[in-house]
């Protein structure tokens, strides 16, 4: 008889965390698969996290700080110790095969990461992501989000694994070096997997794991300021310097566009601040993109097809008026792509 793989999975806990049992136990009920389960407490307010750690036996570890996600995971995975690594959302319910198609597709040579079909908890015939896209000017978003899940039923490569649930192999991660602590929150699941595609290993959508989500889009200060700041970190470490060179005109006008909407908004203190801190620390910005550069061996020109030219409504909500923006950006991405 084959023995069943065996995969380390990290789990946040913040907040109310009100389905972070059933995540818990979806997690553990996980059939052709050997679960060790290491939870991260990063400030969850429920009173029964030891009760259930007793119950059911994951490992709880609790941080002196909140580390974000970016930390969180992290120090959770230096706790594991199995070939396969995986991703899951305290708020996240796996279906009982879920893991083990998602580490049978991880185990394919050449793969990087994989994500699985994410569904909405409000109705799981819907998506809320199938993989994320990358738009060139650095936004990124819930692919298929509110789409039906049956037309998503084909694995296919993606830009970016969703951060909710996914897997890689655990050489994987060791050799990328895991999330940068610096981006705390959002953004680390895009940066991980571009650096894949960077290495020359894929990043994969497994339609038939299923996930259900209990995802609830929010906007905050905080959440604005994070996402803007992670997407300009992003941009300025993983994209190459010809790419840069060429998209530097469209991405000084999208930051001023992107001033004016925080403006009108109601959050340009933190797209000030955003910009405050990538300047306060130039120094790391640099180091940072010198050893993703360094580690590439796949060029943007090779990458170029991942990129989409065309914004989603759940990544930058525009007025109708504004196809003809869309059409221009377009067609001056066919022109970047051209002088890769």
């Amino acid at each position: 008889m084959t023995e069943s793989p065996e995969v380390g999975v990290v789990m946040l806990a913040y907040g109310a965390e009100p389905v972070l049992d059933v995540a818990l136990r979806a997690v553990l009920r996980s059939r052709d698969v050997n679960v060790s389960l290491v939870v991260v407490d990063n400030g969850c307010q429920r009173t029964d996290l030891r009760a259930l750690r007793d119950e059911l036996g994951f490992d709880l570890v609790r941080p002196a700080s909140n580390l974000g996600f970016a930390g969180g995971v992290d120090l959770g995975a230096t706790r594991l110790v199995a070939p396969y690594l995986a991703l899951v959302n305290s708020d996240a319910v796996a279906e009982p095969d879920a893991l083990a198609r998602l580490v049978a597709a991880a185990a394919v040579p050449g793969t990087g990461i994989v994500s699985g079909s994410i569904r909405l908890a409000r109705d799981p015939s819907v998506m809320n992501s199938a993989g994320n896209p990358l738009h060139f000017l650095g936004l990124s978003w819930a692919g298929g989000l509110d789409e039906p899940a049956s037309l998503h039923q084909e694995p296919v490569d993606i830009a970016s694994a969703s951060g909710a649930a996914l897997v890689l192999r655990r050489e994987v991660w060791d050799a990328l070096g895991g999330f940068p602590h610096e981006f705390f929150a959002y953004y680390e699941d895009l940066d991980l997997s571009w650096r894949c595609w960077q290495r020359g290993l894929r990043v994969r959508y497994v339609p038939d794991a299923v996930v259900v989500h209990y995802y609830e889009f929010s906007r905050n200060a905080l959440k604005m300021y994070l996402l803007d700041r992670n997407r300009l970190l992003f941009v300025l470490t993983c994209y190459g310097a010809r790419t840069l060179a060429l998209l530097a005109p469209a991405l000084v006008a999208f930051e001023l566009a992107m001033a004016v909407v925080a403006l009108t908004q109601g959050w340009g203190g933190q797209k000030v601040r955003s910009w405050g801190w990538v300047l306060a620390h130039l120094g790391w910005v640099r180091a940072r993109r010198r050893a993703v550069q360094g580690a590439r061996t796949v060029s943007d020109r090779e990458l170029a097809a991942l990129w989409v030219d065309r914004f989603a409504a759940a990544a930058m909500p525009l007025p109708a008026a504004a196809g003809p923006l869309q059409s221009v950006l377009a067609g001056y991405w066919h022109l970047v792509r051209r002088a890769l």
